[in-house]
């Protein structure tokens, strides 16, 4: 196991009827930019508890942070708070809506432009505005960790960057009752693939790290089909929502190495034809692993007895079906696994070999992902 620093101040209030605890804590005399999405919390019932729980605030609202939250939409948010003089932000929605929110924290108090910080990659400055976070949309684990990923619609970029995390943040099942389909399938996929992408890796490194993301894996598997089908069953988007929230809130990553490989080849394709993250996701990730098989074969055996109860046999047998059973668990949320059948053509292949090519970049638990294997990777699920 690897050396590690654990900080994560972050206070995680869970449970039915909380969102009214808002009021203790935003301190009284700030001045409040709330930033929402399209309107959903206006039918759930969480627009209006959070109204009056901060109706002795002065509270400014953004609405219209959309997924995959671009730096263009997010401009007009940082204008709106500096000319308001806001100095506390609040994320009311999913994890876009708090990915975009930790932007205009950091740059409502800067004086360039807020695509630099994104570029900066890393900005924990100190005059970063404090964030609180209800969540409604379990799926990235932002409201209890530092990343975000922004989108820059004019030079179909997507990058993440890593501020402060969040204050507090509220997360109440009941407001997850209204989510469609859709919205549960992608939180589940994104979830299973956050988690993957900390324990596909090196084998050997911590027992514990090791049974913890299993723990995951395993209460996803288990609860994905009546989260899918019963809207209101309250123990069961509870277990949803913690799970992923402790799946990249840094707690199974201690002391492992991560691979992340997925997410950024993901984020090209989410950036250059505005799919679904965790759409791109169900995409790549098999191919991911058919041509990594050798160096993650280990831990894909080790998966395949410990959560798909997949035990002996020829070891190229059990890493396939290992593949195909995380395949089918993609399909039974309703995701197409293909490239094709999402609609995207062969050129965007080039264009992110190339993009990755000009950048150097180097991906995977070993540093050996280069933009040759990202080719192959692609080529693997057209």
């Amino acid at each position: 196991m690897d050396n590690f620093t654990l900080y994560n101040p972050t206070k995680l209030i869970f449970g039915k009827d909380t969102i009214p605890s808002l009021r203790e804590e935003i301190p009284q005399d700030s001045r409040v930019l709330a930033l929402f999405g399209g309107g959903s919390v206006k039918k759930n019932g969480v627009f209006e508890q959070v109204t009056q729980a901060l109706s002795n605030h002065t509270c400014h609202h953004f609405w219209g942070v959309e997924p995959n939250p671009s730096v263009e939409t997010l401009r007009n948010a940082i204008e709106l708070g500096r000319e308001k003089g806001c100095n506390f932000i609040l994320a009311v929605g999913g994890g876009s809506v708090i990915d975009g929110a930790k932007l205009v924290a950091a740059a409502i108090p800067y004086s360039g432009d807020p695509w630099d910080l994104v570029l900066k990659r890393n900005y924990t400055h100190s005059e970063t505005l404090p964030l609180g976070c209800v969540l409604t949309l379990p799926a990235t684990g932002s409201e209890m960790n530092r990343g975000a990923v922004i989108t820059n619609k004019a030079t179909k970029e997507k990058f993440a960057f890593y501020s402060h995390t969040p204050k507090f943040s509220i997360l109440d099942p009941q407001s997850c009752y209204t989510l469609s389909h859709y919205q549960k399938a992608c939180g589940l996929a994104d979830t299973f693939v956050h988690v993957l992408e900390q324990y596909l890796t090196t084998p050997g490194q911590s027992p514990l790290m090791d049974r913890w993301a299993e723990g995951i894996l395993l209460t996803l598997l288990e609860i994905a089909p009546k989260v899918m089908e019963e809207g209101e069953n309250y123990q069961e988007m509870a277990s949803f929502m913690l799970s992923a929230t402790m799946g990249l809130n840094g707690f199974i990553a201690l002391g492992v190495s991560q691979d992340w490989t997925t997410h950024m080849i993901g984020h090209e394709l989410s950036a250059l034809h505005n799919l679904t993250h965790a759409h791109t996701l169900a995409i790549v990730l098999p191919g991911t692993l058919r041509v990594l098989r050798e160096e993650k074969g280990d831990k894909i055996v080790q998966m395949a007895k410990r959560v798909f109860s997949i035990d002996g046999g020829d070891r190229d047998r059990v890493i396939e079906s290992t593949i195909e059973e995380i395949e089918q668990f993609f399909i039974s949320l309703g995701f197409k696994i293909r490239l094709s059948q999402s609609g995207v053509p062969i050129e965007t292949i080039y264009e992110i070999e190339r993009r990755f090519e000009s950048r150097g970049v180097k991906l995977g638990e070993n540093r050996a992902v280069d933009s040759t294997i990202v080719r192959k990777i692609l080529d693997s699920v057209i």
